[in-house]
């Protein structure tokens, strides 16, 4: 099957980082080969190799000197477009955060680590919620990173916010390695529905078999998202350097590649470029 070349690539999902082990304790033996820094002129090589524009650096550390450590990458190398940073939408003081961000052109929007939340119903704290209401008045995005078994939380929690621009990363981490898709897939179909949430195909092969993953595995998944959202609401993300223990940037890209080969011209570029210019609202 040969690929067709985008007419541009943002790559909506990636990460930097200064590696301690007190900070990246997720990074666990099984990801022993991230186990380091990742910085900008690493990932700057593989766009060059690769013919990408540009991307979305986002959070991975939940601390507000990691918003001005991203800010400061992305001030100092253009190719960062925008920056998903993270503030405690609980606290007393968040729209004063919010506030500050939302005079600095490059911050898109922000994001907590649900996933790591042993609250299941986290999404729907009184305190959170409060939060998240803000984003509408300063404009922001909500990206929402989740597992499965929260995506009835998450229906929940976006059917009260209808103008605010929700993004759901990573299609909420199927269980592709074990093959589980129905449960899932019934949850991403409702979520579809909500015109003001988009999803991004990122981190496909790190739910897979990490040395035997294959686009046949994945395909059925990403069929599900393509129907439930269409081409106007899917964003590429690579997940770099998580990726890496399953594949390289050009492997992803690749994949991200034939995983949409059988939408038109205009549908690829939305997906590659189009959808996060609009949706980062990217110069």
């Amino acid at each position: 099957m040969k690929e067709r070349k985008p007419h541009k690539i943002i790559d909506s999902h990636q990460h930097f980082w200064r590696y301690t082990p007190q900070t990246h304790g997720w990074i666990s033996d099984e990801l022993s080969v991230i186990r380091r820094d990742f910085l900008p002129d690493e990932l700057e090589s593989c766009f060059k190799e690769n013919d990408v524009f540009g991307c979305i650096a986002v959070q991975a550390d939940q601390t507000l000197e990691e918003n001005e450590f991203l800010l400061d990458l992305a001030n100092k190398h253009k190719f960062i477009k925008g920056v998903i940073g993270w503030v405690d939408f609980q606290n007393d003081r968040v729209e004063e955060d919010i506030y500050h961000f939302s005079e600095i052109e490059l911050m898109k929007g922000f994001r907590h680590i649900v996933q790591g939340e042993a609250d299941v119903k986290f999404l729907l704290r009184p305190g959170f919620l409060e939060g998240i209401k803000l984003l509408e008045k300063y404009d922001f995005v909500y990206e929402i990173l989740v597992f499965p078994h929260q995506l009835q939380m998450v229906y929940e929690f976006v059917k009260m916010f209808p103008n605010v621009q929700f993004v759901l990363d990573h299609i909420a981490k199927p269980y592709i390695k074990e093959g589980y898709i129905e449960g899932w897939a019934t949850m991403i179909k409702a979520l579809g529905n909500f015109d003001n949430l988009s999803c991004k195909i990122s981190g496909m092969v790190t739910e897979a078999d990490y040395s035997n993953w294959s686009p046949e595995q994945i395909k059925p998944y990403i069929d599900v998202v393509l129907e439930s959202f269409g081409p106007n609401r899917i964003l590429y993300g690579s997940d770099w350097p998580v990726c890496l223990v399953a594949a390289s940037y050009t492997e992803v890209l690749h994949l991200g590649k034939t995983m949409v080969h059988q939408l038109s011209p205009s549908e690829q570029d939305a997906f590659f470029y189009k959808n996060a210019k609009r949706i980062y609202n990217i110069n």
